[in-house]
């Protein structure tokens, strides 16, 4: 029974990151707005492949809520109707939470791929939930978490409507971002109650220090590297997507500050493992965690020295999330460690 749940909170942990994954695809192709409204795909539940699907001609059923995009304005179905010979303003409203009135079919696709992908992460801990009922009278904790981590992912898609409202907003984008990864150290947690076979490392409160440390430093650097993100999207806007090598010209204040920090994250994390290493700690996913920056830095000189080579944008974000997953699990390790020693 216990090791069902553990295994139904692992598939949910790896749909998030799937969301997570796919949210980076979304960022990369420029596909956040692929979609203008929400939770539908420009009124339909399976979106348009095809601008004329998006276009007015006579004789045509629409139902309610369906868009079409006329004179660079979206304009929403009031009612089910069958259209007459000319256009009547009077069947349409104009959609009023933002004026972005573009179709791109891939941005479409791929913006409709996260969502289904959201759609499934929240099933999946919605089941974790249900399952985490035969935990209520040893460890309420496990189920009143599980229930809250289905009220984050219910928050969690409120958020990706307000970024594509907000015309993706900076700021929401970063929440956005900020909050998938409270919902993996939630479910995390989650599978570390459960598991009652958790190896007891040794305890030592400086490396319990700097593992909170780095784990904090990880998600600035998240933050930071979000605003990055925004000013490359910016100058894409300028230079254009064939000129990779002027996205990162003139870089504003966020980018000194995310290479800079980075340097200072490696050597944190590098001690902490020479700490783990030297006094035989434990904690082996520590290693899993040099791996990581060692990927965040490979592709973080990747793009800006070689321009931004394919996918090296989506790459550095998923990576960074995985790398924020195993700092969580080893804060979570260190924490057993001392509670295991005050017990003893």
């Amino acid at each position: 029974m216990q090791n069902n749940f553990i295994k139904i909170a692992k598939i949910s942990l790896v749909l998030v990151y799937l969301v997570i994954i796919a949210g980076a695809v979304v960022r990369m192709t420029g596909s956040g707005m692929g979609c203008p409204d929400w939770p539908k795909c420009f009124g339909y539940y399976i979106p348009p492949t095809d601008i004329s699907e998006l276009e007015w001609r006579p004789q045509r059923e629409f139902k309610k809520g369906q868009v079409i995009i006329v004179d660079e304005t979206l304009q929403v179905a009031n009612s089910n109707f069958t259209t007459a010979d000319t256009f009547q303003e009077d069947n349409w409203s104009l959609y009023t939470k933002h004026n972005y009135a573009v179709f791109n079919p891939t941005h479409t696709w791929v913006e409709f791929i996260n969502r289904l992908f959201g759609a499934l992460a929240g099933l999946g801990t919605l089941v974790m939930a249900i399952a985490s009922f035969r935990y209520w009278k040893k460890k309420k904790k496990i189920t009143i978490l599980s229930w809250v981590v289905v009220f984050a992912m219910g928050f969690q898609a409120w958020l990706g409507a307000t970024v594509v409202y907000s015309v993706l907003a900076p700021a929401k984008i970063t929440i956005h971002m900020v909050m998938a990864l409270v919902i993996v150290a939630l479910i995390l947690y989650i599978i570390h109650l459960a598991n009652d076979r958790v190896k007891a490392n040794k305890a030592d409160k400086l490396a319990r220090n700097l593992i909170f440390i780095t784990l904090f430093a990880t998600l600035l650097q998240v933050v930071f590297g979000t605003q990055v993100r925004q000013f490359v999207d910016e100058q894409i806007m300028i230079y254009g997507d064939n000129a990779p090598e002027l996205w990162l010209n003139n870089p504003d204040f966020y980018f000194y500050i995310h290479r800079s920090f980075s340097i200072i994250v490696v050597l944190i994390n590098l001690y902490l493992a020479y700490r783990i290493t030297r006094y035989n700690l434990g904690y082996s996913k520590i290693y899993w965690v040099l791996f990581m920056l060692l990927i965040e830095v490979i592709t973080g000189l990747a793009m800006y020295f070689l321009d931004f080579p394919f996918s090296t944008q989506a790459l550095h974000l998923v990576v960074a999330s995985l790398l924020f997953g195993f700092q969580s699990y080893l804060a979570l390790e260190v924490i057993n460690a001392f509670k295991t020693r005050k017990t003893s």
